[in-house]
């Protein structure tokens, strides 16, 4: 198993059991929750609240692969995402993802601080993505969807969801190491969302173990989605009860990093849990 994420400048993000949260900042007009929007003018303000929260990582995204969503051109995302991932780096020493498919997004990412590639084509876009992010020698995070985000929400179906996802993802992992990229750099997230029926995310979920036991540190992206509202009857804004629910049994499945919106809820929610599961406090007494 991977035991730590090597960083820029020899920081290192350790995976010692530590559950680790993943703050959204979409700098981005589309995104499907509104309130993960934000303008490069105001992302320190957002991205400090989280920090304050106990966040791990942030995720800076200029495009956004929700269904239904466009293609966004080099040039505009460049403009959004790089001044902003300059804004936090200068700031804080955070680790910093930078939410891209597009090689010289990421790698103009790179050179003004951030420290991940959060590639959700698993390096299947761009040809130039895989050289880059061997060369960079940065973790990676390869991501399952199917189709394109234009219109991967259009009857997707599988025979066996887990299973063609695990697959899936091994293949690209392996074509990632091929590539030169190291095995301790690749994390995996199975795409819940992404071209997939509700049946197939609780599928993925309750299979969640059998993605873990691969080897690689799983990311999961689970908040305010519509598979979420699909179970509990909720609009987006009022999915974080549910949100909460998803992530606590993927982290019973063993996530270790969670894509999250509401960063305050999510890093008190696995702070309890994981104490609780661990037996820590059991014989600890309280004033």
């Amino acid at each position: 198993m991977v035991e730590f994420l090597r960083l820029q400048a020899n920081r290192r993000l350790l995976l010692d059991g530590t559950a680790h949260v993943m703050g959204v900042l979409n700098v981005t007009p589309d995104s499907f929750y509104a309130s993960s929007r934000v303008l490069v003018s105001d992302v320190v303000d957002r991205a400090a609240r989280m920090v304050a929260a106990g966040v791990s990582i942030l995720d800076v995204g200029g495009e956004s692969t929700r269904p239904g969503a466009a293609y966004v051109g080099q040039e505009e995302e460049l403009e959004r995402v790089v001044p902003a991932i300059g804004e936090l780096r200068c700031r804080w020493d955070i680790a910093l993802s930078v939410d891209t498919r597009k090689a010289v997004v990421a790698q103009a990412a790179v050179a003004a601080g951030a420290d991940m590639i959060n590639d959700v084509a698993a390096l299947g876009d761009d040809p130039d993505m895989a050289p880059f992010c061997a060369a960079a020698g940065l973790p990676v995070i390869l991501m399952h969807k199917k189709g394109i985000p234009a219109t991967m929400q259009e009857q997707p179906y599988y025979e066996d969801c887990p299973a063609e996802v695990r697959h899936f993802l091994l293949e690209r992992a392996e074509y990632a190491l091929s590539a030169g990229v190291a095995a301790e750099c690749i994390i995996l997230d199975p795409g819940i969302g992404f071209g997939k029926r509700l049946e197939d995310n609780v599928a993925l979920l309750n299979h969640l173990d059998s993605l873990v036991a691969c080897g690689y540190p799983v990311l999961v992206g689970l908040s305010r989605k519509n598979f979420i509202g699909q179970l509990t009857g909720r609009a987006i804004d009022e999915r974080l009860a549910g949100s909460l629910a998803a992530l606590l049994y993927a982290r019973l499945k063993g996530a270790v990093i969670f894509r999250v919106h509401d960063v305050v809820e999510s890093v008190d929610a696995l702070r309890v849990f994981d104490a609780l599961r661990k037996g820590g406090w059991a014989n600890r007494e309280f004033e």
